[in-house]
């Protein structure tokens, strides 16, 4: 009897799976897109990828770069549609007024409930509020920069943190083992020099 659980791993599924993968560059696509799309099923198809598993992934990375870029790229489009309503509210929007088919003048009609609600709506879009404290050097004015670090960057902060930490205690093992060098060299010049005779 033939054991059927087990099927080896062809080179296409290992392509299949690595074109199904959302890699640093295509976060960085799929941000960018939906910053100027406003639209995440257009964004996750600029990136090759589906609408679903763009979800999934925010909710992965919950609170970590790739998320406030999310935040970030939906508010910066929403920031301009907030300045077109604002300008509505404060000027009022031109009404052409027509008899009998002629044009006989006009009207400006403001529009309050407008701007009260995309107010409303815009503290819903505020950043993540999060704890940490990397995560609060970014917003919503610094889109770009958080591109950059989802492209570039460490997919978490926790991964950043550690990769921190671990620079600093090298400097510092490095550090420590300068030091004990040179008192090496200094207890054997004291040695030597207590040992020589005139």
């Amino acid at each position: 009897m033939t054991d059927t659980s087990h099927t080896p791993t062809t080179a296409l599924t290992t392509t299949t799976n690595r074109r199904n993968r959302w890699t640093r560059r295509r976060q960085a696509t799929f941000l960018r897109a939906l910053a100027c799309s406003h639209s995440v099923k257009k964004a996750a198809h600029a990136a090759g990828m589906s609408r679903q598993s763009a979800y999934e992934l925010r909710a992965r990375l919950k609170g970590e770069p790739f998320d406030l870029a999310w935040h970030a790229a939906l508010r910066c489009r929403f920031d301009a549609l907030a300045d077109a309503a604002m300008d509505r509210a404060m000027n009022g929007v031109e009404v052409p007024h027509f008899y009998k088919g002629e044009l006989i003048g006009t009207s400006r009609r403001y529009d309050e409930r407008l701007t009260v609600a995309l107010l409303a709506l815009r503290e819903r879009l505020a950043p993540p509020r999060s704890g940490h404290h990397l995560a609060g050097s970014y917003d919503a004015s610094a889109f770009g920069r958080l591109v950059e670090r989802v492209e570039d960057g460490p997919e978490t902060w926790d991964e950043q943190h550690r990769i921190e930490l671990e620079a600093l205690n090298a400097e510092l093992d490095a550090a420590a083992e300068e030091k004990a060098q040179n008192g090496e060299k200094s207890a054997d010049s004291s040695a030597d020099s207590a040992f020589s005779w005139p």
